[in-house]
């Protein structure tokens, strides 16, 4: 076992005491970095301009009915069956777009790589309710082999065969999904097709399907994605409330349509892992945190969509629009959100570790991570799992922001990148929240003693 007493290990000098020097250097008259907490939403005019303009408020509706009492899981999987949705129209809205000099090769492809990256969190969510005791069961499925195979003769996109043997294989595809339609049409056959493959592999682990015309080989129910989603009244939200000449408007709202949407599954995500950490269910939060930080990835992969608007079109866009010089993602207030419960998991560290915070300021944490560590039982393994999932957020968060700060430079150019965030020494808050310091310091303490430790001891 590592001895872990930091203060009989703690280094000291053996050179003696002298009087110090007076310093003729004047005092540091640079402001305190900029810190995470500090980050807020624009002002209120600003934010309700905002969400007007992507129809926030209706969608929100859309999210919040709640019609299965049983399930979970449904104010997570909502609004994520609403950015998928969304995406299959956005894939539409492109090929359709007429204007001869955008780049529709690459934006198909980034389209494909987003939606395929949205299955593979919906398809970590459905296999997390179905691995879970107090979950599963509880999603609303349509199980056509219940009903002894009968099939509506009128207005029904159910297929079926045999396969080898007496197996029979009931595949229903949605009825108000575009994603059946996209298959079906030449310009956008390819990238549908793909999505429909994903959509079969991706869910190869769950008990059940998700019912959008994948070949569920396998013969599983399919969920009830039209009751859920409601794509109808979804696609009827396709039109931003202002009306304005510019193809890239279209393109702006669809963005960030798709984007509210997963930060509204994001932060569910955060305060069900605040509700099972406390409750000692380690692992079920471990698996929502990694999920959280997909999320967070998926949201950088979906705002370096602009990277594709034509500049001149979108600058124009930006001036009918009336966007002010700053970082147009604090208008929303959902981001800043996410972004604080984020940087709040640093508070249930004692909590997973099993101990109170030291009042003085002593090492009693680090000295407890740096004894979990050492632990191989499941009890540990979980709960540095936990640990490490936790800063992965914090990696992925501070990401987003550095991610952020360039994508204004690329899209806008470097001067909106600073604007009326210039802070004294340059810094900008995009910039401080990615070089603030950590939010577990006494996680990152354990390791740097741990690092040094066997830096040490671990040639002999």
């Amino acid at each position: 076992m590592l001895n872990i007493d930091c203060k009989s290990n703690m280094i000291t000098s053996n050179t003696p005491n002298k009087s110090p020097r007076v310093s003729n250097k004047l005092p540091s008259l640079a402001p305190p970095p900029v810190l995470a907490a500090d980050v807020a939403p624009a002002n209120d005019s600003d934010c309700a301009a905002y969400e007007q303009y992507i129809r926030l408020p209706e969608l929100k509706k859309l999210w919040n009915v709640r019609e299965f009492a049983d399930w979970q899981n449904e104010p997570v999987i909502k609004p994520a069956f609403s950015a998928l949705e969304i995406t299959f129209r956005f894939v539409s809205t492109v090929v359709s777009d007429p204007r001869r000099y955008m780049n529709r090769r690459e934006w198909t492809r980034r389209l494909e790589s987003v939606g395929t990256s949205q299955l593979q969190i919906i398809a970590l969510l459905c296999e997390d309710e179905e691995n879970n005791s107090s979950t599963r069961g509880k999603a609303p499925i349509t199980d056509l082999s219940s009903a002894g195979g009968a099939l509506s003769r009128e207005n029904s996109s159910a297929e079926v065969w045999k396969l080898r043997g007496e197996t029979t294989v009931v595949s229903r595809g949605s009825e108000s999904s575009l994603l059946p339609r996209l298959t079906t049409w030449h310009k956008t056959e390819d990238i549908a097709r793909k999505f429909v493959y994903s959509i079969e592999c991706e869910m190869s682990n769950c008990s059940y399907t998700l019912g959008l015309g994948e070949p569920n080989l396998s013969g599983k129910p399919t969920l009830d994605y039209d009751l859920i989603c409601k794509p109808v009244q979804l696609h009827a939200l396709k039109r931003s409330s202002m009306n304005i000449e510019n193809m890239e408007n279209q393109s702006l709202y669809t963005i960030h349509q798709i984007l509210e949407s997963w930060i509204e599954v994001s932060h569910k995500l955060l305060n069900r892992i605040g509700s099972r950490v406390d409750a000692g269910e380690f692992e079920s939060a471990l698996n929502d945190c990694w999920i959280v930080e997909r999320i967070w990835k998926l949201l950088a992969e979906i705002e370096d969509l602009h990277l594709l608007m034509d500049p001149n079109d979108f600058l124009k866009l930006k001036n009918q629009l009336m966007i002010k010089s700053e970082a147009f993602c604090f208008r929303s207030r959902g981001l800043v959100e996410i972004t604080k419960l984020s940087k709040d998991l640093k508070h249930k560290v004692p909590h997973i570790l099993g101990v109170e915070v030291d009042p003085t300021g002593g090492p009693a944490i680090q000295e407890a991570a740096m004894k979990l560590y050492q632990k191989t039982d499941k009890s540990g393994l979980e709960r540095i799992h936990l640990l490490q999932a936790l800063q992965g957020i914090e990696s992925a968060l501070k990401r987003f922001f550095y991610a952020y700060k360039q994508l204004i430079a690329n899209v806008m150019g470097s001067l909106e990148t600073k604007g009326k965030f210039v802070y004294a020494d340059s810094a900008d808050l995009l910039g401080q929240i990615y070089l603030e310091p950590t939010y577990f310091p006494s996680l990152d303490a354990a390791k740097t003693f741990l690092g040094e430790y066997w830096l040490t001891h671990g040639k002999k």
